[in-house]
Parts: structure tokens; sequence; C-alpha cells
């Protein structure tokens, strides 16, 4: 062990991270971690095509490793064109977030020095720092952010956020290319898309919320991607003509337009994990998931959950009332302006 750590020393790390949106964001506090622990040390993350934009925007980072490789079945032709690609780069570690064996292949057909990740599947040869525990740990932030920290150390009370930063001047050219021109109204960002049963604010709650911002003076953006576009398109019809869908196929133009408004309410979903992680008020609508376990250590302009004390699986999304997001939103609004014109 400490042979492959000396071999390790020195030498670049890669973190190979969930590649579900909000996950992989929840990932930057593992670099975060990593550039505290090895500040001489580049820091790199295997990617997806989808989260791949991501990394432009994520402070640490020196470069993704881009590589869609298919859950369901072994390419072995294409996990060793990545360990190839990955061998070029001399990593001395790879930190590998999921518990399956396929995630540890490529760093280790790689000859990486230095393999970390926790028991499961069988992979005991394929992780050379195998570290136990991580059922004990509830949150997902605390079974990944273990990774970065030496072996056996208590986790801390609090870990780094997440962060996202983009540039003035590309938040500008995106207004531009949007046709977007700063008119004076706050604008919110809706983000109706989830992945999961029962995780979706009902698309008529999103169409009311909508109506009723623009009513107010506020403009309203839907985002999503292809397979949202009716659902983005009937909302932005309800809000009328302050309303606009922003659908597109890549997930940059999203990222972009969450930096730029005003507040954002999302789903329990990636969305909601960028827009927190970027600094903006958001408004995080959950039914059958705990925030607490699954929402982002950014700090949330409110985290609202239906009424009731039951089982937290059967909650329903649909039971959190369109008056109560609408006052989240108006409270994170009024906060934002009262933040601006106090400096």
């Amino acid at each position: 062990m400490q042979a492959d750590s000396d071999r390790a020393a020195g030498r670049p790390i890669l973190v190979v991270p969930y590649m579900w949106i909000g996950d992989f964001v929840r990932c930057h506090t593992v670099v975060r971690l990593l550039r505290e622990r090895f500040p001489e040390r580049p820091v790199d993350m295997l990617s997806t095509t989808l989260c791949a934009p991501l990394l432009d925007y994520m402070p640490g980072v020196r470069k993704g490793v881009v590589a869609d490789l298919p859950r369901g079945s072994l390419p072995l032709r294409r996990y060793l064109d990545l360990a190839r690609r990955l061998r070029a780069e001399r990593y001395g570690t790879a930190l590998v977030m999921l518990r399956t064996w396929k995630s540890a292949l490529a760093p280790f057909l790689a000859g990486i020095p230095e393999r970390v990740g926790f028991f499961g599947e069988g992979r005991f040869m394929l992780i050379n720092d195998l570290r136990w525990g991580e059922r004990g740990l509830e949150r997902m932030i605390d079974r990944c952010g273990a990774l970065a920290l030496p072996r056996g150390a208590a986790l801390p009370e609090e870990w780094p956020e997440p962060q996202l930063a983009v540039a003035p001047a590309e938040l500008e050219a995106w207004r531009r290319e949007a046709g977007i021109s700063p008119d004076g109204r706050p604008a919110v960002a809706l983000g109706p898309g989830a992945i999961g049963p029962g995780k979706a604010w009902p698309p008529e709650h999103y169409a009311a919320l909508a109506k009723r911002l623009t009513a107010d003076g506020i403009a309203v953006w839907v985002l999503g991607g292809p397979r949202d576009e009716a659902l983005a398109g009937a909302i932005a019809a309800a809000g009328g003509p302050s309303a606009r869908a922003l659908v597109h196929p890549e997930l940059r133009p999203a990222i972009l337009a969450l930096a730029s408004a005003d507040a954002a309410v999302t789903n329990d979903s990636g969305l909601m994990h960028i827009a927190a992680a970027l600094g903006r008020p958001t408004v995080a609508i959950f039914g059958p998931t705990s925030p607490r376990l699954w929402g982002p250590l950014n700090p949330l302009a409110a985290a609202l959950e239906p009424p009731g004390n039951g089982d937290v699986r059967r909650r329903r999304t649909r039971d959190v009332p369109v008056d109560r997001v609408f006052d989240a939103v108006r409270e994170a609004l009024a906060r934002r302006h009262a933040a601006r014109t106090s400096r």
C-alpha cells in the first residue's frame, strides 16, 4: 500500500464520479478536498458527453476525460481505449466513487498505481486502497467525500460546497444569442424535468406558477432537454408573452440560463444542484425524497415538502401547493434585491 502511494506522489489525480448530473455536481466537493490536500497535483474528472459542459465551470478541475460507456454491456475494446487514454495522462491516483466493478476497470487496466474506492461487487484486484463502511453513511456526499480523505480519517462537520462559476462575458454572449435583452424585470428559471417516480411537480402546477409570476411582472424561462419540448412549451404558453421555453439538446445553455436568472424553481433534479452551485436562489420542490439526504450542500432559498409526517417515500410532490411555491419565489427575489441594493 505504501509503495502504491509513493508511486502516486506528485502525479495527477483522476476522479471517477457518478454520471447523473446532480451527483456529478456534488462530486465537485471531492475536487475541492483534493485541491486542499494536494495543491501541487492536477485533478481531472471522467465524464460523459452529457456532463462534460459542467467541467468548464468547476474551479480546480484541470480537464475532463470524456467516455460514453454503456451501462448494460461490457464493450472491452472501448474500455481498453479508455485505459490507453488514461495511461497517457500518467495518473498517480484514481478515486472511484461508484461501487461497480466496471467503474474501476479502466483505471486498473491503465495501471494507475493508487486506486481508491469502497468495497463492492467483488473488485478486490481492481481497487488496491479498499475502504469499508460505505453503508453506514447515509448521504451520498459523505460516501464520496470520505474517499478524498486519508484512510480512517473522521468526516468533517461541514464539507466544502460545490461551486460553479461562469464568466460574465459568456453570460452576455448567451443573452445575445438567446435574444434576451435586460429590461429591468427579474427572471425566474423553471426546471420541470425530473428522473424518478413521483419527483416531478405536476406540469399544471408549473403552468399555474408561470402564469402568476408573469402577471406579477416577472420573466419566466422554462428549461429542459429535447424530451421536455412539449412540456416546456405548454408551461411557457400558460405564462403568456413574458414566458419563454428555452429547450436545448445540450446542457450548457441550461447552465448559462440558470447563471443569468435571478432565481430558479426546480424539482429534486440535476438542475437543482446546478442552480444551487451557481449561487442562484433556488426553490426546490421535494416529494418522495428527503432534502436532508438528497438536497445540495449549497444553501437553498427554500426546500418545500408536502405536508404530513408519514413515510417520505409515500409523499406526493403534487401536494406542494402553487401558492407556497409562488410565495417562496417572491421572498427569494426580495432578499436578492435587498442584498444588491445594500452593497
